[in-house]
C-alpha cells in the first residue's frame, strides 16, 4: 500500500525477496502535466509491469472496500507513504498486521512531511522506523529500525532517495522478523514526539531575520520541492520577482547589515543573528533551475540589494 517514489523500492526489494505481492494499494490516477491527462502513481505504474494488480479507492471507509481487502487473506500488509488512513477494520484484515515503514525517528516527527521537517528543524539524524500500524497517528510499536545522518549537503530530495534505500533494505527485514518472531514491536518512547505537519503556503517564504543556520535549513529543506522562496526586485522595475531558493551554505562570514541584504557579488545574504548564507541555486518563475554563478551571469544581483 503506497503511492510514491519512496514506496516503489519497497515493493521492488519485496517482490525480489520472493514474497507473493497479492495486490498492490495506490492512490487514485489524477491530472498531470499540461494536458492533464489522467496519471497513476509511480507505485501503481511500477505495479502494472509486474502484473499485479492495482486497486485505487479514494476511501477504505466503506464496507465494500474493507471486505474486498478482508478476502484478499493477507498474512501483513506493507504500508509506505499510502496517503490514505486505514479504518480499524483494514488494521485488523492481515494475519500479523500492517507494518508502515515510516521516514523518521519515532516518535519524532510523526504525521505527512517527516523528511522536510527534519532538515528544517536542524536535526542532525534521521531514518527509517519500521512500525506496526494502530488507529493513531504513526503511534504504533516500532519493530526494526534504521539510520542515516543529516549532513549541510542534503535536500529534502537527496534525504529523500537515501531513506528510500533504506526503507527498501529494511522491510524485508522487518517482514521477514515479524514473520518467524526474532523481531519483538517496541512501544514508542513517551518523550520526543513532534508533529510533522503537511507543508503549506506559509512554511515557504523565507524570513532572513531568522538565525542563518535556520534559514540555511530551511532552504535546503524545501528543495526542490514545494521550494522557499523570497522576492527580489530587479533594477529598474516596480514590480518584484519571486525567486525559488533550491539550495544554500551557511557563512562563517559576521556582518552588522541589515536581514536579507546581499553581502557580495555571489549571493551572500545577511541573516538576522549576524550570520549569512549563501545562495547556491536558484529559480525565477518560467526558468530552469541553475546553479547561481550561471543565474548570475545573465542577471546580477548587485550588492546592498534587499531580498524580501
Amino acid at each position: 500500500m503506497g503511492s510514491p517514489d519512496i514506496a516503489v523500492g519497497v515493493l521492488k526489494a519485496l517482490i525480489e525477496a520472493g514474497h507473493e505481492i497479492a495486490c498492490v494499494y495506490s492512490q487514485p490516477p489524477r491530472p498531470a502535466g499540461r494536458g492533464k491527462k489522467l496519471t497513476p502513481t509511480p507505485v501503481h505504474a511500477y505495479a502494472e509491469t509486474q502484473g499485479i494488480e492495482v486497486r485505487t479507492p479514494k476511501s477504505l471507509k466503506k464496507a465494500p472496500e474493507q471486505e474486498a481487502f478482508a478476502a484478499l487473506d493477507l498474512d501483513a500488509a506493507v504500508v509506505v507513504a499510502y496517503g490514505l488512513i486505514l479504518p480499524q477494520a483494514v488494521l485488523d484484515a492481515p494475519r500479523l498486521g500492517c507494518l508502515n515503514m515510516h521516514a523518521s525517528i519515532l516518535p519524532r516527527w510523526r504525521g505527512a512531511a517527516p523528511i522536510q521537517r527534519a532538515i528544517m528543524a536542524g536535526d542532525d539524524e534521521t531514518g527509517v522506523d519500521a512500525m506496526m500500524m494502530e488507529a493513531g497517528l504513526d503511534t504504533g510499536p516500532v519493530i526494526a529500525s534504521s539510520r542515516t545522518p543529516i549532513t549541510e549537503d542534503d535536500t529534502a530530495g537527496s534525504l529523500h532517495d537515501r531513506l528510500a534505500e533504506l526503507a527498501a533494505e529494511l522491510a524485508p527485514r522487518a517482514l521477514a522478523g515479524l514473520a518467524d518472531g526474532s523481531l519483538t514491536p517496541a512501544a514508542q518512547a513517551e518523550e520526543g514526539m513532534t508533529y510533522a505537519a503537511k507543508l503549506g503556503p506559509d512554511d515557504q517564504r523565507v524570513d532572513w531575520t531568522k538565525p542563518a543556520r535556520q534559514v540555511d535549513c530551511h532552504i535546503r529543506g524545501l528543495s526542490p520541492f514545494p521550494g522557499a522562496w523570497c522576492q527580489w526586485t530587479p533594477p529598474g522595475e516596480e514590480m518584484p520577482v519571486r525567486l525559488k531558493l533550491l539550495m544554500s551554505r551557511r557563512s562563517g562570514r559576521e556582518t552588522s547589515a541589515p536581514a536579507g541584504m546581499v553581502l557580495d557579488d555571489n549571493l551572500l545574504v545577511a541573516c538576522g543573528d549576524g550570520g549569512a548564507v549563501r545562495i547556491l541555486r536558484l529559480q525565477k518563475p518560467g526558468g530552469k533551475p541553475m546553479d547561481a554563478d550561471q543565474f548570475l551571469r545573465g542577471q546580477a544581483i548587485a550588492p546592498d540589494t534587499v531580498l524580501d
